[in-house]
């Protein structure tokens, strides 16, 4: 991103009090919920786990009680994100890359009539290479291909990265990929700052129904994007919101144009709760 254009947007920033508030605490089979999302198609909250747990997902009321527990037909390598699209299919976002290395990058497509099943839900796989990654891992200095965010927009999956450069934690790179089945090449649009510190991490990414707002999450803050044009949403304004208290949240989806969900991870006893935040 061009640098006076990034100093221009972060004149626009507006921090606000936290207004986060508890409104569940997640079952122990959730205690590291990485993914969150809502379908037109359900009136249950979908979340997942991250590497280390089964491949399942699950839909939740807003008490935070499970209602429906579904087996998805692939591994989990390392789930990361969920999103949805307006025909009410899930997406699973496999894309986790603390190394660096991965090769097997993908995103794995429920059909809304598979997540009205009982049995295990088949998958469409979306895999993809990233089109700026030559080496497997790269430098340390190019540690730029982990990922934890994504959502569908548009017929197309737009990813945010992770980086895991010292000292320029905070920067993600925007790719598109198309949300079809096969192999794809992801598209860099552009990047984004946020700080320089490992809170900063970009841990997760949702647009609202009407593609009006975009937001990102991060431990200690998330920024909700508005006036870009195109794909390209970093290019407008945005507004950061900061938490009281930093705990690993993981994941963020939009409940309607004025609120979002978010949780946390349960770590030494805090967070491995579902939070609900009112957006100015």
């Amino acid at each position: 991103m061009n640098k006076f254009l990034l100093l221009a947007i972060l004149l626009t920033v507006s921090c606000n009090q936290d207004s986060t508030h508890v409104i569940a605490d997640l079952p122990k089979v959730l205690n590291e919920a990485s993914g969150i999302d809502t379908t037109t198609k359900s009136d249950v909250i979908w979340m997942l786990n991250d590497s280390g747990n089964s491949s399942k997902i699950y839909g939740l009321n807003r008490n935070g009680i499970i209602e429906k527990e579904l087996k998805i037909d692939a591994k989990n390598h390392d789930w990361e994100d969920l999103s949805s699209d307006n025909e009410g299919n899930l997406y699973i976002g496999d894309f986790g890359n603390n190394t660096n290395k991965r090769k097997n990058l993908v995103i794995l497509k429920v059909s809304a009539e598979a997540l009205k099943g009982s049995d295990k839900a088949a998958v469409e796989r979306i895999s993809f290479k990233y089109s700026n990654q030559e080496k497997f891992p790269p430098k340390k200095k190019k540690m730029h291909f982990d990922c934890e965010a994504f959502f569908h927009y548009n017929d197309s999956l737009y990813l945010f990265t992770k980086s895991r450069v010292k000292n320029d934690f905070g920067k993600t790179h925007l790719y598109k990929i198309p949300a079809k089945k096969g192999n794809h090449v992801a598209e860099l649009i552009s990047t984004f700052s946020s700080c320089n510190t490992s809170n900063c991490w970009v841990t997760s990414a949702d647009i609202s129904d009407d593609g009006k707002q975009m937001v990102l999450l991060t431990q200690k803050s998330f920024f909700v994007f508005i006036n870009f044009t195109s794909n390209d949403f970093f290019n407008g304004t945005f507004k950061q919101y900061d938490f009281k208290y930093e705990s690993q949240k993981e994941s963020i989806c939009f409940k309607d144009k004025n609120t979002v969900y978010i949780t946390d991870e349960k770590a030494h006893g805090d967070g491995g709760n579902l939070y609900e935040f009112k957006l100015d």
